[in-house]
């Protein structure tokens, strides 16, 4: 009789190698990894040699990055949603993604089984959980391990596990220190050793994509980025696909030194954490379309955005992808970015980015209104007017009601 099979997301780092054996050890089923390329670049090297070197019945990789950028990263880099004004979700939107494809892996497998290799104090765990679940409402309920979550372990007894079952953990940085990482192509967040102490400076072995400011170039880069209906379409008036304008604006950016953050972040199981992002392209069109979005929105159609992003960007954050809210805000800010349609002309220079330039055919920004030169139309006869009737609420009231009449 063959055993019962589970769909491990797998990315080939500490936890989900470990998950490998774990689960063969303590569920007695069958392992098949499931890696998904959301632009992972060099880490995705070795991943199926190493899924199959801790045991797994078989290894699938799907290439999903197309699908990744267009349905989940320009979806939320329209909403303008960063969490907490400085996250812009690189994990976050790539793990409903990640569940998606784990419930179709399940699926397509016969597998009972979902693992991740989240732990009990992340965030990650809630995502994938609400996402499988949410996606799996209306057949058999799929059942979910999480191994970290389980074996209580702590890093250093992950380690020590790894060498009773002889596996090898992937390690970086000159001595040798065991981060944890995720990278997909909207960025990278990088975990644990010295990144846990909030005073402690992160040492430069930690970043991969972004270079010190020290070692940045002397002379600033101008980079041209050209927006269609609030997407991204072309850098420096080279049409491109939306993964390879976040590839090679990543690099661009990543050489002078821009999408570093360092954040002390509200988890949702309400603590705090030490964050460490890499995300320069993500940074870079976050500047570009809220500068396009300046010159196109009107001041009513900014201000309902601004509060959108905020919920929007929590919903993502909290795992409530799957959500009729998140589907209600997508269509609201596909409405209003319909003529956010022009170019932002951006200056790249020591970790910074800065905007030097936007145009638009849809532009709400009229020279002949806003000049004070000789070509100024503005009739500024009709102020009086306007001022006389703006202003009577405020002084009916102050006439009818005074703080010593207050009660």
């Amino acid at each position: 009789m063959s055993k019962e099979k589970c769909i491990l997301a797998y990315s080939g780092g500490m936890d989900s190698t470990i998950s490998v054996a774990w689960i063969k050890e303590e569920y007695n089923i069958d392992v098949i990894t499931l890696t998904l390329d959301l632009g992972g670049g060099p880490e995705l090297d070795g991943v199926e040699e190493r899924a199959k070197f801790a045991g797994a019945l078989d290894t699938l990789i799907w290439d999903v990055k197309d699908e990744f950028v267009n349905n989940y990263i320009f979806k939320g880099l329209k909403a303008g949603a960063l969490y907490e004004g400085v996250y812009p979700l690189s994990t976050a939107l790539g793990r409903p993604l990640m569940a998606k494809k784990l419930v179709e892996a399940a699926k397509l497998h016969g597998a009972t089984y979902i693992a991740h290799g989240c732990t009990g104090k992340g965030n990650d765990q809630v995502r994938f959980d609400s996402g499988i679940m949410t996606l799996s409402a209306h057949t058999d309920q799929i059942k979910i391990i999480a191994p970290a979550r389980e074996w209580g372990m702590s890093r250093d007894e992950e380690k020590m596990y790894a060498k009773k079952v002889g596996l090898e953990l992937r390690e970086v940085g000159d001595k040798q220190k065991v981060y944890s990482i995720d990278r997909n192509l909207w960025g990278q967040a990088i975990e644990g050793e010295d990144l846990e102490d909030a005073w402690i400076i992160p040492p430069e072995d930690a970043y991969s994509w972004t270079k010190p400011i020290e070692n940045t170039p002397n002379n600033f880069e101008d980079v041209v980025i050209g927006f269609k209906k609030g997407i991204p379409v072309s850098l420096n008036k080279k049409k491109l696909s939306g993964v390879e304008l976040i590839e090679e604006l990543n690099a661009i950016a990543g050489n002078h030194g821009v999408g570093r953050i360092d954040h002390l972040e509200n988890r949702l199981v309400g603590i705090k954490s030490r964050e460490i992002y890499e995300t320069p392209a993500a940074i870079v069109l976050h500047t570009a379309i809220n500068s396009l979005e300046t010159m196109c929105l009107s001041r009513e159609q900014q201000r309902v955005k601004q509060n959108l992003s905020q919920i929007y960007a929590d919903l993502v954050y909290d795992g409530k992808w799957f959500t009729e809210l998140r589907s209600n805000i997508d269509a609201f800010i596909d409405d209003v970015l319909k003529f956010t349609s022009g170019e932002v002309k951006i200056r790249l220079f020591k970790g910074s980015t800065t905007v030097i330039g936007t145009k638009s055919n849809y532009s709400l920004y009229d020279f002949e209104l806003a000049t004070y030169s000789t070509e100024d139309i503005f009739d500024h006869s009709a102020a009086t007017g306007f001022i006389d009737i703006f202003s009577l609420s405020s002084r009916t009231q102050a006439k009818k009601q005074t703080y010593k009449d207050a009660k």
